[in-house]
């Protein structure tokens, strides 16, 4: 139920530099970038650098490691919730916010921070933005997103005017004391400290959850099993241009286990204390070691009936006066003695439990959020269910031991300490879990969807169809559920997907269209079957932004125009107006709403020459449109595309009647020839037989016939399709463990694998592309250029063009890629 995927480490010296910082925190965030830290030795071995290294799951090997200018160990990592910006807190009171450097996941720098002088801090989390949103498994089969996934009405944890959420981040000190740090809107941090309770005392743990009301509870163990562990209520508000904290306890509990006469002394120390959920205040998991074994119980505060003495139970109440009401900790599960737990991993989806609802989790086969992760001192890993913590998958290192192999386990120890994760974290889906361990390497693991059940093929696809609708409705990145995608699944996840997404609403449909479109692309190229329609879907990407940006230039000639836009005009003229001469369907149109300055019109020639291209490829493909491996061929049956394609040709006909010099450029064997009004007519045609999506047609002889001309007419272009990407989701799909390093590539470490499609590769030595803005490069680029961490996107860092409408089009890229992946700087390999 659990496997490696791969694992990554540093290079090998006679004095590794690299070693594992005491304590190891490790941090994933929603966009599948994980954060870990190390301390850099330097040759003397006196001082230690505290470093941060980030990295994204599908380039693991291109870690960016920034030295963090912390003079004290590093003993907190935390992402944001738009998985943008992290948090760092060290043992002297300093913390620290990072950001990227212009967009690019393998470049951050430091922006704003807060500090406690002098006081360590144990606990540090982002304030909460009232985002939650609710997976309801039990109706996972429903057709409506709406049922399956519904928004819970949460309080953020302080808001501006308007009801817009403050950012800012909460800290716990060890001396215990919370401090608040604001981020106003002109960019400066407001910050308070306040002390938790009037008798302050050491905090050694301590962790963070919200109410749905808008408050924080922050819960502290002084480290010791014999204290109570003490739970305090936190509000933060903003009076008179300050931040004021008020505090108030809560109600407070002991360990069971140290109520119990056979194990009072047996496990002195609490090690880990940790709420179930950022946003679950009401369940708490905690840990008691000793050396050798610990005890995990969970617990939950519940409402209870305050007893009332036999005397005034006697009186009659007095009439609508309900019973008095207490908070009081009640313990849900305890384990066995169990080997040292070495890391504890949560879950992070946003599923609700209740302690009626053991009996139904113990029987579900499939809830993500269901398990939490141990690491034990022996290596292995076990996942339990977070409320019963009964045991529902486990794994076992390369140097922990089986539990029938006593001997083993007893030469182990002999030999000295094992390998074992020092820092844990569960993906956004639940799907995948990162280990740090002592030796400072990274271990990606798979956890399967069933949890410890088998499963057939239909159950499994279902799992994964309902994790893949959740990334597309909340925008996370869905790279972990891609672990578990076999080359076999992809037609039918692909399919299935589709058709959940034709069941919504019109609305919601628009809405989520291009990511949808993203999602299938990253799907079909797991499957050399699928592989060419990586192309097509990545093309169809770029055909929706260019339409969107070239219809959005169009002005209406009157101030006082009906409610339709230019471009709303242009599609319900060209759909109803079925001529196949584009100069009869362009008198239709005010032309006056297609006036540009000619400095815009030419600005744009490269993003219509990508349009004239394509249509003209397409329309040659189409005598061999019975071979699926063809790049282009799922446009020859998709109405809407041909459509969009069909309008563009129209505003580009008008706009070369303004600046010829903007038109696509064919290479035609007459100059007589009108390549436009020939290609139009012709795309109308193929256009006319698939419009009617319930009823489409095939294709006449006769427009064979004349696509099959066109070689002969016109020189048909070389598309520069998307390059293969170079991550490593691909080459997980054998379920073999792959062994990368920090800082080398998997070719340059001998990896014997090919890509699926040679066809699309480009050869060493070949001109490179600009794959946003049509630019070509050279074979060896001098510019700057980033690169998608999901499709390979290649386009260059800085902008060359200082026309407006051009800086409009790429400005929609600034942020993330055309498929919604992060943006990284390519390595000098590159030219």
């Amino acid at each position: 139920m659990m496997d490696l995927a791969y694992v990554c480490e540093w290079e090998k010296r006679p004095k590794s530099n690299h070693c594992p910082s005491i304590p190891l925190v490790c941090a994933w965030s929603c966009r599948n970038l994980i954060a870990f830290t190390t301390d850099l030795k330097n040759e003397e071995e006196k001082d230690l650098t505290h470093m941060i290294h980030i990295l994204d799951t599908e380039h693991p090997w291109d870690v960016y490691s920034i030295n963090s200018e912390h003079n004290e160990m590093i003993t907190c990592l935390e992402w944001d919730q738009s998985g943008s910006r992290l948090l760092s807190a060290d043992a002297d009171g300093h913390v620290k916010c990072w950001s990227m450097s212009d967009h690019l996941a393998n470049s951050w720098e430091n922006t704003v921070g807060s500090m406690v002088e002098g006081d360590p801090i144990v606990s540090l989390s982002w304030l909460h933005n009232g985002v939650k949103l609710a997976l309801h498994v039990e109706k996972s089969g429903a057709s409506s997103f709406g049922d399956k996934f519904s928004r819970v009405k949460f309080s953020p944890s302080l808001t501006l005017f308007g009801g817009k959420p403050m950012e800012g981040w909460i800290a716990v000190t060890i001396s215990g004391l919370v401090t608040v740090s604001l981020l106003k809107p002109n960019g400066q941090v407001l910050t308070s400290t306040e002390s938790l309770c009037r008798l302050r005392c050491r905090v050694a743990l301590a962790d963070i959850a919200f109410t749905g009301g808008g408050n924080i509870v922050v819960a502290t163990s002084d480290g010791s099993s014999t204290s109570p562990v003490q739970f305090y209520k936190v509000c933060v508000s903003v009076v008179n241009e300050k931040c004021r904290i008020d505090t108030e306890i809560l109600p407070s509990l002991f360990m069971r286990c140290t109520t119990d006469p056979a194990r009072k002394d047996k496990y002195p120390a609490i090690t880990h204390l940790k709420f179930l959920a950022r946003d679950m205040s009401e369940q708490v998991l905690l840990c008691a070691s000793n050396q050798m074994s610990s005890i995990v119980e969970c617990w939950s505060l519940r409402k209870e009936g305050l007893p009332v003495n036999n005397i005034f139970q006697q009186i009659s109440p007095v009439v609508g006066e309900k019973q008095p009401m207490i908070l009081k900790w009640r313990i849900l599960s305890a384990t066995n003695d169990l080997d040292r737990v070495s890391a504890v991993a949560l879950p992070k989806l946003p599923i609700s439990l209740t302690n009626t609802d053991l009996k139904v989790a113990n029987d579900t086969k499939f809830c993500p959020g269901l398990g939490l992760a141990l690491a034990f001192h022996d290596g292995s890993v076990h996942i339990v269910h977070r409320l019963s913590l009964q045991t529902m998958a486990m794994f076992y290192g390369s140097s922990s031991q089986r539990p029938v192999d006593e001997q083993a386990i007893k030469r182990q120890r002999a030999a000295g300490p094992s390998i074992h994760f020092k820092a844990m974290q569960l993906s956004w889906t639940s799907l995948a879990l990162v280990g740090i361990d002592n030796h400072g390497k990274l271990s990606m693991l798979r956890i399967s969807p069933s949890m410890g059940h088998a499963l057939d093929m239909n159950m499994s696809l279902r799992h994964l169809l309902f994790l893949l609708e959740y990334c597309m409705v909340t925008g996370y990145d869905w790279w972990d559920i891609l672990l578990h995608v076999q080359p076999s699944m992809v037609q039918n996840l692909v399919e299935k997907l589709h058709e959940e997404y034709m069941r919504q609403n019109a609305a919601l449909q628009q809405v989520l269209s291009t990511r949808i479109v993203a999602m299938k692309a990253s799907l079909c190229k797991l499957s050399s079957c699928t592989v060419a329609r990586v192309c097509d879907y990545h093309a169809k990407l770029f055909l929706i932004a260019i339409s969107s940006t070239l219809k959005s230039l169009l002005r209406p000639h009157f101030l006082n125009t009906p409610d339709k836009s230019p471009g709303d005009r242009l599609t319900e003229i060209c759909s109803k107006i079925t001529d196949v001469d584009i100069d009869k369907v362009m008198i239709n149109l005010k032309t006056e709403e297609f006036v540009l300055e000619m400095t815009t019109l030419q600005s744009l020639q490269q993003l219509i020459q990508w349009v004239g291209d394509f249509v003209l490829y397409l329309l040659a493909s189409l005598p061999n449109q019975g071979s699926p491996v063809r790049p282009g061929h799922s446009f020859l049956r998709d109405g809407a595309s041909l459509g969009m394609l069909r309008e563009l040709m129209v505003v580009i006909r008008i706009w070369g009647l303004l600046k010829p010099s903007c038109l696509p450029i064919y290479t035609a064997t007459s100059d007589t020839q009108d390549s436009m009004s020939l290609l139009f007519r012709l795309l109308t045609k193929l256009w006319l037989c698939c419009r009617d999506e319930n009823h489409p047609s095939e294709p006449d002889e006769t427009l064979i016939d004349e696509c099959c001309l066109l070689p002969s007419q016109l020189l048909i272009p070389n598309l520069d399709w998307l390059p293969i990407s170079d991550g490593i989701i691909s080459k997980l799909q054998s379920k073999q463990l792959v062994r990368l390093q920090f800082g080398k590539a998997p070719g340059l470490l001998g990896y014997a694998g090919t890509p699926p499609f040679d066809v699309l590769a480009r050869a060493p030595g070949q001109p490179k592309i600009d794959h946003l803005r049509r630019l070509h490069l050279g074979a060896y680029p001098t510019e700057e250029c980033k690169s998608c961490t999901r499709c390979g996107c290649v386009t260059v860092l800085r902008s060359p063009h200082k026309a407006t409408a051009v800086k409009q089009w790429e400005q929609r890229w600034t942020k993330n890629c055309l498929c919604g992946g992060l943006w990284r700087r390519m390595p000098a390999s590159y030219s």
